[in-house]
């Protein structure tokens, strides 16, 4: 019954992995926009209810606007959000964000930053990925 619901949802995350990418926003960026473009969390195991990991945020921006935290939906529960850990500005830049879960499961994680723009708090776009979390 297990490995049913482990493959249910990996099939799930294959299907939102492909339409993710088919929806992604490709219009330019605007002065001081950023759009997230991947997440990346630790496999399976890695992963403890209670203890923190890092999640690597993939995004691109137009300059260097200033990251300020990230928040995250876990299956619809949330927003939970955190202080950014580091920033690397390239193509693409990545956003470190230590989180600490508090329960275990396989789960979807929806993740958005804020950040500034013109002296306004904003939000990006949202991405996503499967995260298994172990007791």
């Amino acid at each position: 019954m297990r490995k049913v619901i482990v493959i249910n949802v990996l099939i799930l995350g294959v299907i939102l992995s492909i339409s993710s990418c088919a929806t992604a926003p490709t219009r330019p960026l605007a002065p001081g926009e950023v759009r997230l473009l991947k997440m990346d969390v630790p496999l399976e195991g890695d992963t403890k209810r209670g203890l923190p990991f890092m999640v690597s945020i993939h995004f691109e921006a137009e300059g260097r606007p200033e990251i300020k935290r990230a928040c995250f939906y876990m299956s619809g529960d949330g927003p939970y959000c955190f202080k950014i850990t580091n920033v690397k500005y390239g193509h693409p830049g990545i956003i470190e964000v230590e989180i600490r879960p508090n329960q275990f499961g396989s789960y979807l994680l929806k993740g958005y930053v804020l950040y500034l723009r013109d002296g306004k708090t904003q939000l990006s776009n949202q991405v996503t990925t499967l995260i298994h979390i172990i007791p």
